[in-house]
């Protein structure tokens, strides 16, 4: 997104070094372990994402990443510096995007983005040269004079990812970017972060949708209640963890089916409400069975991450 103006990176972030580095994270509040013993590294150029439900300490993560909360145990390196100790050095050069947009109404597009950039120390003249380049990667060419208060909640998230790019990051760190966004604008967005991959740009990211990790993450970890319970490429934990084939059967007579036969053909079979999801390595012979039943509806369809989130942290409500 333009060219850097800052000294060159040191050593540790060549390739094939760690650019973000957490070892045995701890973080407790009120007695409890927030974050129990986490561990990952994120090496240059890779998109790599968080998962986990509700509650899992993904946003206590990130926060203990940026140095915005002190850790009560473990070592983070970010961007080559110690972190709490040189967050504010390491942040220079990490762009990020919250859960909630926090952009300044009283201004419009292109000051938001010009303000924000004069925080990273960053020329005038150079900041200006980069805005057409934002507005263009996030949809919004033209916005540029429009103040806040006018724009679409969707607007508002586009601009905030684009604004995370003008001090040309060596990583992103992206808490949920597509919340609120439609299809249309999720595709945008996804399509840009691609690129940034593969300009060299590297990615944190946390996000409840699926399709979205699927899409876009090199490799994924999931945490549940603040520990690390699989990481991998997403390939590797689907054919770690989960069978290849999926028969959704529906219907009031579902669950029926589910206890009589259902359960006797699948290798593993889960109800939730009035639909059996039937988890198989050969699916022949349940869609044999179901060929010729009256009042059931299925689906048959590959494994996908939902599948392999959903056998990790269960399928229980998280609040």
């Amino acid at each position: 997104m333009g060219t850097r103006t800052s000294a060159a990176a040191p050593s540790a972030l060549e390739a094939g070094h760690a650019i973000l580095s957490v070892q045995a994270l701890v973080k407790r509040y009120g007695g409890q372990d927030v974050v129990r013993g986490l561990s990952f590294d994120i090496r240059r150029g890779e998109c790599f994402a968080l998962l986990g439900p509700n509650g899992a300490g993904k946003t206590t993560t990130l926060r203990c990443c940026l140095g915005l909360v002190d850790p009560d145990g473990g070592e983070i390196t970010m961007c080559g510096e110690p972190v709490p100790k040189a967050a504010r050095e390491a942040r220079v050069r990490v762009g990020v995007v919250p859960q909630m947009d926090n952009l300044d109404p009283d201004f419009t597009v292109t000051e938001n983005l010009r303000i924000y950039g004069g925080y990273f120390g960053i020329a005038g003249a150079v900041i200006q040269a980069r805005i057409p380049r934002l507005l263009d990667f996030a949809g919004l060419a033209g916005k540029g004079g429009s103040p806040i208060r006018t724009l679409s909640g969707g607007m508002k998230r586009r601009l905030t990812l684009a604004r995370a790019l003008v001090n040309d990051p060596d990583l992103l760190i992206l808490d949920e970017p597509t919340t609120g966004l439609d299809p249309q604008a999720r595709h945008l967005i996804w399509d840009g972060l691609r690129q940034l991959v593969k300009q060299g740009k590297t990615i944190l990211l946390t996000t409840h949708f699926m399709d979205e990790a699927e899409r876009l993450a090199t490799r994924l970890a999931v945490i549940d209640r603040g520990a690390l319970i699989a990481c991998d490429s997403p390939r590797a934990l689907l054919a770690q963890h989960v069978e290849p084939e999926v028969v959704e059967v529906y219907g009031d007579l579902a669950r029926d089916w589910a206890e009589r036969d259902g359960r006797r053909i699948a290798t593993r079979l889960e109800l939730a409400g009035e639909t059996a999801f039937c988890y198989a390595r050969d699916p022949r012979p349940l869609l044999d069975d179901l060929a010729n039943r009256a009042g059931l509806r299925y689906l048959h369809r590959p494994a996908n991450l939902e599948d392999l989130f959903i056998k990790l942290t269960g399928r229980d409500l998280r609040d």
